[in-house]
This record gives structure tokens, C-alpha cells and sequence, in this order.
């Protein structure tokens, strides 16, 4: 990607722009408008998904998981369209940020948007995993107390306390910085004037830690206290199911979160505790566009793992390995009434059967639902 005006010039001079500049500068704008359409497409089907389930349900602490998984959905969905159009305009202005961008006014909102939809998935993940933990822990303070509007509140809390880190570069009078690729504003991550420009990354990124650690934390005891209550069989099955089913998204999520944004919270904070290398620019481009994958795989958590795709691939697998299972009992019978024949002439073969194999039960594909 080109670091400057010149090599922007030269690349639209060229007849037949071949040069390393045009080349990754064609490739990034591809990048970016594949991401952004794969992301509206995959967002868009988890918010058809939720939506139905969220009218259809009438469990509380199904509805309150499902309308932070809404949420989620809303936000990463928000995130792609509104972030992709910025790139696409910076892309289409050739990146001439003095030019079209004077006052600064497109980079502050650029800078605010990416931080705000950075942590609001990070936060409303952390939201999701404490609620399923107070749920699955405390079930009876989760019913008596934690009521529709108290979770509503908290949803609105989560969405305030991103945007006003999100604020805070502009409000303090430290805006938001065009990056060295010239393609996206952030902080300011090279050469920080005061304590400041180093504060305000750092709040960033340790808040997105502290969200990633509280959601390992809560996921880990709620996983632990079902597994608890389904080896002692206190819950009951279908109210089960559904708790198995959220812990296998929020696992499923909290992964994500991990590996998407995991490189770059940390990048940031390693760059603004200490002296800066030419590769800086490279590498903080590379780690947000790996976090911008996070707003991808987020809506195929709630696709792919819902129980009804769940128990297809349970039928699935179970038919592939039953018709293996089905060749190699016919294959072991056949092999001991060749050896019964061998070896007891005088006795009946047919008194030596090979018993027949179990059929799936009814409560193999219910233990899964």
C-alpha cells in the first residue's frame, strides 16, 4: 500500500499501472470491498436468524441472551456498512486527505468509528457471558431480579461506555491521526507529544483486555457449573439444551474475539510504550484488518451453531460412521460363522449369531436438542 501523494500521482500516471504500488493499492481496495460485502451478507442473515428466534421464544434468559446477540448482530452489521463506506470514499479520493479532509472532520468521525465499533463487540460479548453466567449460577437472582428493562439498561450502558471512549481523543483535543498507509485514522500511535497520547491507546486496549478476560472467566464458570449439573442430572433436559447451545456461542465468540483482536490490543499497547520502527505502518494495517475479521465470523457463530444445524451434523456424521459401522458387522459376522464351521463341525452354525447392532436411539439425537 502507497504512503504517500507521489507514488498516488504516479501510480494514476501510468498507462498500465504494473508497479508495486498500484498492484497493492488495486489489491486493497478489493480487499476491502469483499470484506464489506461479505460481512453486510453474513450479518444481515444472523439478524434474520435471531430476530426469528427472539419472536418465537418465551424462555427470559433465552430472550435476554438473544437480545444481546441481536445486539451484536446490529452493531458488527452498523460497523461494516458505515466503516466500508469510509474506506471506499478515502479509496475513491485517492487517499488526498488534505484535499477532501481540510478541517479533519472525516478522520475524527473515521477514528471515532473505529474504536467505537472495535469495543462495543469486545464489550457486548463480556455483557453476554456475565449474564449467562449469573443465569446459570444464580438462577433465581437471574428470574426475581434481573428483569427485561435492567438487561435493556445494560445494553444501553455497554453501547455509552464505547462511545464515550470513543470520544475521548476529541473531547481532551487529541485527534484522531491519519495512519501512515493513509487509509484509515486511529490514534496517535508515532511520536505521542504528552501522556496522553500514550493514555488514551493504552485505555483502548486494556479495556479490550480486561472485556476478552472477563468473558474467559465467566465463560469458564458457566461451562464448568453445567457440566457439574449434567453429570449429577439436576437440570432438566430441554432447559439444558438450551443452555449448552448459548455456551457454545459465547465459547464460539469468545474465540473469535480472541484471535481477531487479540494481535492488535496488544500491538498497541507494545507501540505506544516504546520507540517506533518503519515497520509500524505495515504491521498496525495488517493487525486492524485481521480485527475486522471479527465482525465477519461473529454472525456465523449464531448460523452454524444453533441446534437445528447442530443435530444435522450430528445425522450426518452418525450415517457416515453407521454405514461403516454397518460394513464392518456384516464383515465380523461373516468371519465368525466361517470359523464356527471350521473349528465345531458337528455343532449347529446357526446357533452362533452375531448380535444385531443397536439402532440410534430417540435419546442420542434429544441429547443434542
Amino acid at each position: 500500500m502507497s504512503a504517500n501523494e507521489s507514488s498516488e500521482a504516479g501510480c494514476r500516471s501510468e498507462v498500465r499501472p504494473s508497479n508495486d504500488t498500484c498492484i497493492q493499492k488495486e489489491l486493497s481496495v478489493t480487499a476491502s470491498v469483499i470484506s464489506m460485502t461479505v460481512g453486510i451478507f453474513s450479518n444481515g442473515l444472523a439478524l434474520f436468524i435471531l430476530i426469528k428466534s427472539y419472536n418465537r421464544i418465551r424462555i427470559r434468559s433465552r430472550a435476554s441472551f438473544l437480545l444481546f446477540a441481536s445486539s451484536l448482530v446490529v452493531t458488527d452489521l452498523l460497523g461494516h456498512v458505515i466503516n466500508g463506506s469510509l474506506v471506499l470514499f478515502v479509496y475513491s479520493s485517492h487517499k488526498r486527505w488534505e484535499t477532501f479532509d481540510p478541517y479533519h472532520i472525516v478522520c475524527s468521525i473515521f477514528g471515532v468509528c473505529m474504536v467505537f465499533f472495535g469495543l462495543s463487540p469486545l464489550f457486548l460479548g463480556s455483557a453476554m457471558a456475565v449474564e449467562r453466567c449469573i443465569g446459570v449460577t444464580r438462577p433465581i437472582f437471574h428470574s426475581t431480579v434481573l428483569a427485561p428493562h435492567h438487561m435493556k439498561r445494560l445494553l444501553g450502558l455497554t453501547w455509552l461506555l464505547a462511545v464515550v471512549v470513543a470520544l475521548l481523543p476529541v473531547l481532551l483535543w487529541r485527534p484522531y491521526k491519519v495512519q501512515s498507509s493513509r487509509s484509515f485514522c486511529f490514534f496517535h500511535l508515532e511520536e505521542p507529544k504528552d501522556w496522553l497520547d500514550v493514555f488514551l491507546p493504552l485505555l483502548f486496549s486494556l479495556l479490550g483486555l480486561l472485556a476478552l478476560l472477563v468473558s474467559i472467566v465467566c465463560n469458564t464458570l458457566t461451562s464448568c457449573t453445567l457440566l457439574q449439573a449434567r453429570l449429577r442430572r439436576k437440570l432438566h433436559r430441554r432447559g439444558t439444551s438450551y443452555h449448552v447451545e448459548m455456551i457454545c456461542q459465547l465459547l464460539a465468540i469468545m474465540l473469535v474475539s480472541c484471535v481477531c483482536w487479540g494481535p492488535l490490543l496488544i500491538y498497541v499497547i507494545i507501540v505506544s510504550t516504546r520507540a517506533k520502527d518503519e515497520s509500524t505502518s505495515f504491521n498496525l494495517l495488517m493487525v486492524v484488518r485481521m480485527a475486522t475479521w471479527n465482525q465477519i465470523l461473529d454472525p456465523w457463530v449464531y448460523i452454524l451453531l444453533r441446534r437445528a444445524v447442530m443435530k444435522k451434523i450430528f445425522m450426518l456424521f452418525y450415517c457416515c460412521w453407521g454405514s461403516k459401522s454397518r460394513s464392518l458387522h456384516r464383515w465380523q459376522c461373516s468371519m465368525l460363522r466361517s470359523s464356527v464351521e471350521t473349528s465345531n463341525s458337528g455343532g449347529d452354525p446357526s446357533q452362533y449369531h452375531c448380535p444385531g447392532r443397536l439402532p440410534l436411539s430417540d435419546t442420542a439425537i434429544k441429547s443434542i436438542t
